[in-house]
């Protein structure tokens, strides 16, 4: 549920324009008909009729990432080709960060869908520069699950002695597994062995091909792999393992990030984008049989099977306001304390926050 987001002014969008701009000609051109006895008013011209009508609103420019990070932004993406969204939108899912960060940094974009460090990353690299953005929004929680080729592990404290493979060392997923051992009282390294990988395909192909591996990975890798092995089985969602090691915070898998000088220069705007993007959210998460193909057209699962099943664990709920920096800040600090380039080299303060 979003927190605290100003009531949205009536605005009008580019369709709605030229027809206001007309009227408005219209009725001015009537009004300056009743001057003063024997002082004709001066006859208005089309600028200042169209001076007089509200600020035309501008396409807003999405950016997102071709992966979970952009399941909650499909209905929007519909809606916009549809031609039915209540705004103008310029939406563009790119394959990787280093493509949408330049555009990012030089102010080409205003919302963003981003994994939630790099929003952090880029706050403390776009300070004080056109493309300087705030944390607007969650757009998805604890997509992290453990897996294992067997039946063994119920609880963290089973990992004891065993082996976990990992996607992405020195990234999020490592430094929330190494987290939730310690406060587990499990010593990484000691009492578990992690194993990483380069890419979380390498690590699904080896979690099905040898039985007794145990792996982390996050939705919806942890779906399809489960769907398509019967033998690999959902041990532990670390959401869980997170709330009670952390029951002040959440795992925040992405944000929806709002560039600075956009929120200041139309602040009703940012908040009907973030309401439309809440209702994409929630549209997907109460409809993932309808929403699967949407989620498959965005190279965000491999089949519609996949994307229903995974839909429901893909933690697709949109805080704002207070309830966003208590999920986000603890989360942040966990990364911090592992590795503090991870959020940017320092926690960030108010500034990262847009007011709601």
């Amino acid at each position: 549920m979003s927190t605290g987001r100003r009531a949205l002014a009536p605005r009008l969008g580019r369709r709605g324009v030229a027809a206001f701009a007309a009227g408005a000609l219209a009725a001015a051109v009537l009004a300056g008909c009743g001057g003063a006895a024997g002082q004709p008013d001066p006859a208005p011209t089309p600028d200042d009729a169209v001076a007089a009508v509200v600020e035309v609103e501008p396409t807003v420019r999405v950016a997102s990432l071709r992966g979970p990070t952009t399941m909650a932004l499909v209905g929007l993406a519909r809606d916009v080709e549809a031609g039915t969204a209540a705004h103008d939108y310029a939406m563009t899912t790119y394959g990787t960060p280093d493509e949408v960060v330049p555009r990012i940094v030089q102010g080409e974009v205003d919302v963003a869908l981003l994994p939630a460090n790099l929003a952090a990353v880029l706050h403390a690299r776009t300070a004080g520069t056109d493309g300087a953005i705030q944390v607007a929004a969650t757009s998805s929680l604890g997509t992290l699950e453990v897996l294992e080729h067997g039946d063994t592990v119920h609880a963290i404290g089973d990992l004891a002695g065993r082996t976990v493979l990992s996607p992405g060392k020195g990234t999020a997923p490592e430094h929330v597994l190494a987290d939730l051992l310690r406060g587990s009282g499990l010593e990484p390294g000691v009492d578990v062995a992690v194993e990483f990988s380069s890419e979380a395909t390498e690590v699904a192909a080896r979690l099905a091909s040898e039985p007794g591996a145990i792996a982390v990975l996050p939705q919806p890798y942890a779906t399809a792999l489960t769907l398509g092995h019967p033998e690999v089985r959902r041990a532990l969602s670390l959401t869980d393992v997170w709330a009670q090691v952390h029951p002040d915070s959440r795992i925040v898998t992405s944000v929806v990030v709002v560039r600075r000088a956009f929120a200041e220069e139309h602040p009703d705007l940012v908040a009907g984008v973030l309401d439309e993007i809440e209702a994409s959210g929630a549209w997907v998460a109460a409809h993932p049989a309808d929403a699967a193909p949407l989620v498959v057209a965005a190279g965000i699962a491999p089949s519609p099977a996949v994307a229903e099943a995974a839909i429901p664990a893909s933690g697709l709920e949109h805080l704002e306001g207070a309830a966003l920096r208590d999920a986000l800040e603890g989360y942040l600090a966990v990364l911090h304390a592992a590795d503090p380039a991870s959020v940017g080299g320092s926690m960030p303060g108010d500034d990262f926050y847009l007011a709601p």
